[in-house]
This record gives C-alpha cells, structure tokens and sequence, in this order.
C-alpha cells in the first residue's frame, strides 16, 4: 500500500492544486488528510470541495472546528481569528456540516492518523521530546501521522528515549522494527520551516519509508486573492518566507 498524507491545507488552493497533480502522477492507494483543511487562506469551500472526493480519509484541525463552529476562538491569536471570522462567512451549509463531523482520529492503514496529537488529537502541539513522550505513552501505536505545527519532523521511541530530528525532503526516513514514531508531515499550505513550498508525505507501507515532498506553487496568486478578500496582509505576506 502506498499512502498520501497531506495537512494543513489552510484554504490555500493553489498550493493543494499542485500537490494533488504530483499525487495523481504517484497514484498512491489511498489519500488522507490531517485536518485544517481551513484557515487563514482564501479559498476555504473551493479546497474542501477539490478533496473531499478523493480521500480515503481525514481528520478534524483546530481551524476546521473553529470554522464550523464548534471550538472558540478566544485563544487563537488576533491574525487567525480574524480569519476564522471571515471564513465562518464563506462556509456553505454542506462544507460546514462536513468539517463538523470529522473524527479525530483514525487508523487508515498500519498507522494512527491525528491532526495535534496522540494526547489531545485537535489542539495538542507536539514540538519537542517531552511533548512526544506524552503522545508515545497515550497510546500502543507503532507509527502516528501528525500536523499542526506546520514544521515537517520526526519524533523517535526508542528503548526509553525520544528524540526528535528535522523531516528533510529527499532523505526518506526508514522505520526500524524495534522503534516507535510520530511524524509531522508538514503543511501543504502555510508552511513554517523556513521552506515556503508545499510539503506532504509519501508513505510506502511495503517498504516501511516515508518520504517528505516538497513543491513550490505560485504563491503570488494566493497572496493576490488574500488582500482581493480582505484577510490580514501579514498571512499573505508570511507565506512567501514559510513562516
């Protein structure tokens, strides 16, 4: 089986366009996503309604809840609550109903798919080995899919110890037998790394490697339609550092 993961699609549809185009070429058995499918970009109906067709599954993010409704946005900070506000505008009924139902949480394959973490699947940030000890010890998983964060890494059980090392495009991660892992497989677009292009996973179960991709898309485009909806510049602007 062959599997692609993909995350924080954050309403940027130009960047989605062009991961899905590299995924058809790969035709890969199964498409999932790790929630946020919503949230500070400019087209929030048009990326639900591009993907929801071909996923085999996904989950729900923080921005996919507080959109539908269902989460309160006093903690988010001022940028991404105003565009929490402006995309609640822009839900149809049907694109509303289908964030809400989301789960949590699935197991698509031979792995454990969430959008924050093991702990707390929706809000949790896993950033660092204590953070991760926590996830490894909420749950018996051998491999868990993660976003949020929007910074591709990967986050190592093995005997006692966690340790946590950057997800590099083109150095494929193998998974050992005696390890434990979870693994943010980025943003596709509102990437944090200091690498403004597009990221997902490729996961190849038979082989037991993940690879991260990397593509770049046009980014002027999406930041165009943001100041066209009126939405913070300082999220168009932002997307154009990968910060």
């Amino acid at each position: 089986m062959h599997y692609a993961i993909i995350s924080d699609v954050h309403a940027n549809l130009e960047a989605l366009e062009v991961v899905l185009g590299d995924i058809d070429r790969r035709r890969p058995n199964a498409l999932i996503c790790l929630g946020d499918f919503v949230g500070y970009g400019p087209d929030p109906v048009g990326c639900v309604e591009r993907l929801r067709p071909g996923l085999a599954g996904a989950v729900v993010g923080n921005h996919d809840r507080a959109a539908a409704g269902t989460l309160d946005i006093t903690d988010f900070n001022p940028l991404a609550q105003a565009a929490i506000l402006w995309t609640r505008e822009q839900l149809t009924a049907p694109v509303r109903a289908y964030l809400r139902d989301l789960p949590s949480q699935i197991t698509p394959g031979g792995f454990l798919a969430v959008h924050g973490s093991v702990r707390d699947p929706v809000e949790e940030y896993i950033i660092d080995p204590h953070t991760a000890r926590a996830s490894f010890a909420a749950g018996s998983f051998r491999l868990c899919m993660a976003g949020h964060t929007h910074v591709p890494a990967i986050f190592t059980l093995d005997g006692d110890a966690v340790s946590v090392a950057p997800f590099e495009a083109g150095e494929p991660l193998r998974l050992g037998p005696e390890r434990r892992y979870i693994v943010n497989v980025g943003s596709v677009g509102q990437p944090r790394d200091g690498d403004p292009r597009a990221a997902y996973a490729w996961f190849d179960e038979d082989q037991q490697v993940i690879t991260l991709i990397r593509l770049p898309y046009p980014v002027e485009r999406t930041q165009r339609k943001m100041a066209e909806a009126g939405l913070p510049p300082m999220l168009a602007e932002r997307l154009a550092h990968g910060r």
